[in-house]
């Protein structure tokens, strides 16, 4: 199943809807991430925090392909993505356990394909290396086999990069 993570406003979700098998949207209508672990331990890939997020661990768990559509701010996610990725941290577990000679979270929901960040907006290179790196990063802690980074200067291309 392919999951598409964006910030974009409401005239964007049905082309987002229609390029995937999940969408969710960083909109903000949802609480930070509170640090208690509880989707690690006391109920496994669910959030205590009943809003829209309180299943994200198992939508990203489940996810092939995670398309995160993300506008840039200094080489990083938005915000409003971050706390997304910060809630779905259940989709590992507390144990340890070596993938590519490093050490990582056991994963809950196992292997996935991709993960690709499409970023819009102004980046300069210095950004760009910065969120390839990220990206990198992020795809082998939570199991992804690969990362992708697209860069837009606007989102007149993001139909294709879906």
């Amino acid at each position: 199943m392919k999951v598409i993570l964006y910030d974009l406003g409401p005239e964007y979700e049905d082309l987002i809807k229609e390029k995937c098998g999940r969408a969710v949207a960083a909109d903000g209508k949802y609480a930070p991430c509170q640090g208690c672990f509880g989707c690690w331990t006391k109920h496994p890939a669910e959030c205590f925090m009943k809003d829209k997020l309180q299943q994200i661990c198992r939508v990203i768990g489940q996810a092939d392909e995670l398309v995160i559509v993300t506008k840039n701010l200094y080489g990083a996610y938005s915000a409003a993505v971050k706390n997304v990725l910060d809630r779905s941290i259940g989709t590992s577990t507390p144990f340890s356990t070596y993938r590519g000679w490093q050490m990582h979270h056991t994963l809950r929901y196992g292997k996935h394909e991709l993960w690709k960040v499409v970023v819009y907006g102004e980046v300069s290179e210095t950004e760009k290396v910065t969120f390839r790196y990220m990206a990198e990063r992020n795809a082998v802690n939570d199991g992804f086999e690969r990362s992708e980074v697209i860069f837009l200067k606007d989102l007149a291309g993001l139909e294709e990069t879906l």
